[in-house]
């Protein structure tokens, strides 16, 4: 189980070197931008229907009406991602969510927007997230040489989520000072400022030789790229696993173990804290370089249990906080290196698809994870729940380090 340590970059120079290539800060700007703009959004929707005297249920239709539609089109914008130009599918996804989102804001602004109303726009989003998504991540390869795929990836998944952290701070003030319709306008600035950062890219793409067969055929070639490759299998499981577990004890259990044992107030710094987690996460990444970084990952990945056993234990709030972190770090630190050897070791030709099977593992298993939890964790007892959570989520992540084929990868630019 050797997680030697390769020499990292000397200076910073080596660390932010992805920068110095044009492509790669046109697409990590426009993916910060839209990052920035789609942590604004949730706030201002929420307030948006409650303002339009919707009930709690009315707002979860709303927001699952945009989950329903993201797991019903990413396999589809996998298949689109690896058939045409992924250039094309940023761009036209970012230019559609500016009239939608722009349609939102008239709405929200003019006093017509419905809560039907905002459930099919919302599922409207959904559709073209999920649609560029694939191509989107599958873009990274593109813009860089391959010996740079490592600190690229840190670097945009760094400023992504730097982004969401200030979108979060930002988005309940704009809903304070001028309202939750012109919030909503925001978000569509951001994307008309994604959509022309993506138009500048000149980036090449591969494909297969040969005509292309249906979209199933397409879906068929994809799965078999997938089961191809036994880590990505066994991770994508775990993924799936994750979502399915720690979906409920976020946002079902934790508001409410937390909120009665120290305070409402505490919740919103545990989820803080988790945000600080990830970008530490990420600094981390632009200067280490482990060989077998999948299973580094990996390993780190069992430290999420952290915060669902810390919300467990009728937790202090420095306990609460403390496992956000621990949470946010170790789940960063993986997502970071399991980017990295996906980019490394599946086709071009192929990246999209395999990104979409990705997604739908989480998209499908979250839901499910949210309409469980209440009915099974009030069974069981909520703080005894969470600690299932916590045993199969660490549990689990160091289980998956004994697949050989997990331990063995090693990462091609060490």
């Amino acid at each position: 189980m050797s997680t030697t340590t390769a020499a990292a970059p000397s200076d910073a120079v080596g660390r932010f070197t992805p920068l110095r290539h044009s492509n790669f800060r046109l697409l990590v700007t426009g993916t910060a931008t839209s990052a920035l703009g789609n942590a604004i959004t949730p706030i201002a929707l929420a307030f948006a229907v409650l303002d339009l005297g919707g009930s709690a249920a009315q707002l979860g239709i709303v927001v699952a009406a945009y989950a329903a539609a993201e797991v019903v089109t990413a396999l589809f914008g996998g298949v689109l991602g690896d058939r045409v130009k992924r250039q094309l599918m940023l761009e036209g996804s970012s230019a559609a969510c500016v009239l939608t989102q722009g349609l939102v804001a008239v709405l929200v602004i003019g006093g017509w927007a419905t809560v039907p109303l905002l459930a099919v726009i919302g599922a409207v989003n959904g559709c073209l997230g999920a649609l560029a998504q694939p191509s989107s991540s599958a873009m990274t390869r593109a813009t860089v040489p391959e010996t740079l795929l490592g600190p690229a990836g840190a670097l945009r998944s760094l400023l992504q989520t730097s982004a969401q952290v200030i979108g979060f701070a930002v988005g309940g003030v704009l809903v304070a000072a001028v309202g939750a319709g012109w919030a909503i306008a925001v978000d569509a600035a951001t994307f008309a400022v994604a959509a022309f950062c993506f138009s500048r890219l000149t980036v090449p793409q591969t494909r297969a030789a040969g005509e292309r067969g249906a979209i199933l055929a397409d879906l068929g070639e994809g799965l078999r790229e997938v089961l191809r490759h036994r880590w990505l299998v066994l991770l994508l499981a775990q993924a799936l696993l994750y979502h399915l577990f720690f979906g409920g004890a976020q946002s079902v259990l934790g508001p409410i173990v937390v909120g009665e044992d120290i305070g409402r107030s505490a919740w919103g710094f545990s989820m803080g804290a988790m945000m600080v987690g990830f970008v530490v996460g990420g600094l981390v990444c632009l200067r280490w370089r482990p060989r077998r970084a999948l299973l580094t990952g990996t390993l780190l990945l069992s430290l999420t249990a952290a915060f669902p056993l810390a919300m467990a234990l009728h937790p202090t709030l420095a306990l609460v906080l403390a496992g956000a972190f621990v949470h946010g770090f170790g789940l960063q630190i993986f997502d970071v290196f399991w980017q990295l050897s996906i980019q490394e070791n599946v086709p071009e030709e192929k990246l999209a698809r395999v990104y979409s099977f990705d997604m739908v593992g989480s998209f499908v298993a979250r839901p499910v994870g949210l309409l469980l939890t209440g009915p099974i964790a009030t069974a069981v007892g909520l703080h005894g729940w969470l600690v299932v959570v916590a045993a199969v989520m660490g549990g689990s992540a160091l289980l998956s380090t004994l697949l050989p084929d997990v331990r063995r990868l090693e990462r091609k630019d060490a």
